[in-house]
């Protein structure tokens, strides 16, 4: 029984490295991702009013709503994630005297918590925002003789 939760825990904690390049790389993304509504609001709204293609503005609505959804939602679950797992090994040291081992995990734990809840917020606001301006676009599409 000691051999498996030893794997187990060993498995889980080499996730640690993979979910924080994930989240930073979740960051990055996000912050993309607010470099191009910004210039969608700018410039491709009136572009998609003036084609008149109301089909091709659902597909594209769709396309970018479902990626600022993702966004939205995996990288505060990640960040989750990256919180709990260095959490076991330093409460283990703690027990065996080691605060210090306890520190360095709690500061991980809160800094994973930080950047999945950084890119999770520009993906909600992104959503939010980019449904607002394709209703405002298809409304004027469908007004449209």
């Amino acid at each position: 029984m000691s051999f498996e939760l030893d794997t187990l825990h060993h498995a889980i904690t080499w996730l640690l490295k993979p979910v924080i390049a994930i989240l930073a790389l979740s960051v990055i993304i996000a912050v993309l991702e607010a470099g191009l509504a910004m210039g969608e609001r700018l410039f491709g709204l009136r572009a998609m009013r003036d084609s008149g293609n109301a089909d091709a503005v659902v597909k594209l609505a769709r396309h970018r709503l479902e990626r600022a959804d993702l966004l939205g939602r995996i990288p505060p679950m990640l960040g989750l994630m990256a919180t709990i797992i260095p959490l076991g090994p330093g409460l283990a040291a703690l027990g065996q005297g080691d605060p210090a081992q306890l520190a360095q995990a709690v500061t991980t734990a809160f800094d994973a918590t930080v950047l999945g809840l950084i890119a999770g917020i520009i993906g909600l606001v992104i959503g939010k925002l980019r449904r607002r301006w394709y209703e405002d676009v298809l409304e004027v599409l469908e007004a449209q003789p």
